[in-house]
């Protein structure tokens, strides 16, 4: 395997989020770390399987979900833009994910995708027109990706990637009938795992050459993505696909599974989703290590679109910290899991690199490798 070319690295210079635990960046993390969770009773005119999901209170839930979305994308992306105490100019480029956001609930709904990515744009005072990534719960994590590569490429100096996503009635209606959502609570790699909950919230990171001169708070030293397309909801159970992402994020940056001591995983909660992880897992790490597993979900709900950016700020800030949050819920351990599992507490961790796998309906998975400040 190649060695790692610095150059190719890229840094984060500024990142945000807003979540159902709050949006201060030190706030949130303190937080996960005491194993906290946003889930609230949301009320729904119809029946569900679950009252439960992960919302932001602070913006009022009978707003309609465009402005709600709105808010959301536009507070994270102006303190990551602040982070790094740069403002949008010329060359730098937006680049934003979402999955439906919402587009199902609006009445009327804005004409495309795009034209909530364009409006965003807009509001955040760039004079380029917006990259928009809309693929599944992996947007989040495509978002970044893309915004790596045009880093690399020498399209532009500097991106603003994330993603934004709301909870709606019409999702949590979606979720309930296809069976995927939880009538308990979100219990990832737990014997009880029966389903997802869902949340909402937004999180940008502000990436640069590493070069740049501006201070780094932590690396993408690779990416790597892969499309199963098994089946319109259900994964690759083999987990091949999501080794595939994670071999090209590990060749992306030139290192190997032994040089990786933790792990983000999608961790929905859903039965099918947690072996298919567990399977990908033990087939990556089986005999060059035994890195520490965590995931976020059970704190902050999946939010769709927006998770995958959600929990890249998380694993920069686990890089940062050298903790891994406790996994909510998480009493009763999957006793096949192959991996160690921070659970009740969180996990000291020293690590250079950390991997942040994100996991999509139509098998869209993405891997992002972070690498630590030294």
């Amino acid at each position: 395997m190649r060695k790692m070319n610095k150059s190719s690295r890229v840094a984060v210079t500024g990142m945000a989020w807003t979540t159902p635990l709050g949006d201060g960046l030190d706030a949130v993390w303190k937080r996960l770390l005491a194993g906290e969770t946003g889930m609230v009773k949301v009320p729904h005119p119809v029946p569900l399987r679950n009252d439960l999901a992960a919302v932001i209170t602070d913006v009022p839930l009978d707003l309609p979900p465009a402005g709600r979305m709105s808010a959301f994308a536009m507070q994270a992306a102006g303190q990551a833009l602040a982070q790094a105490g740069r403002r949008p100019a010329n060359g730098m480029r937006l680049v934003l994910g979402t999955s439906y956001g919402s587009y199902l609930d609006d009445n009327p709904p804005e004409a495309t995708a795009h034209a909530w990515a364009d409006r965003i744009g807009r509001e955040l005072g760039f004079g380029e027109p917006p990259v928009l990534v809309s693929t599944a719960c992996s947007a989040g994590s495509d978002a970044i990706l893309v915004g790596t590569e045009l880093i690399r490429s020498g399209a532009t100096r500097c991106c603003l990637c994330g993603a934004a996503d709301v909870v709606t009635l019409s999702k949590r209606m979606a979720h309930s009938a296809l069976g995927s959502m939880s009538p308990t609570m979100l219990r990832a790699f737990d014997v009880r795992h029966d389903g997802t909950l869902l949340g909402e919230g937004a999180a940008f990171m502000v990436l640069e050459p590493a070069d740049s001169g501006t201070a780094a708070l932590a690396f993408v030293a690779g990416a790597g993505s892969s499309s199963d397309a098994t089946a319109m909801t259900a994964p690759d159970t083999t987990g091949g696909a999501i080794r595939l992402a994670v071999d090209r994020a590990l060749h992306d940056a030139g290192i190997t599974a032994a040089d990786v001591g933790l792990v983000k995983a999608h961790g929905s909660g859903t039965p099918l989703n947690d072996a298919t992880e567990r399977e990908a897992l033990g087939g990556i790490f089986r005999g060059v290590g035994s890195p520490t597993v965590f995931g976020t979900k059970g704190n902050f709900g999946h939010s769709l679109g927006a998770t995958g950016a959600i929990e890249a700020v998380a694993v920069a800030v686990a890089l940062r910290t050298g903790k891994a949050p406790p996994i909510v819920e998480l009493e009763q351990p999957d006793p096949q899991f192959p991996l160690p599992l921070p659970r009740g507490r969180h996990a000291d961790v020293d690590t250079r690199y950390a991997l942040s796998i994100t996991l999509g309906f139509g098998g869209f998975d993405t891997c992002l490798l972070f690498e630590r400040c030294v």
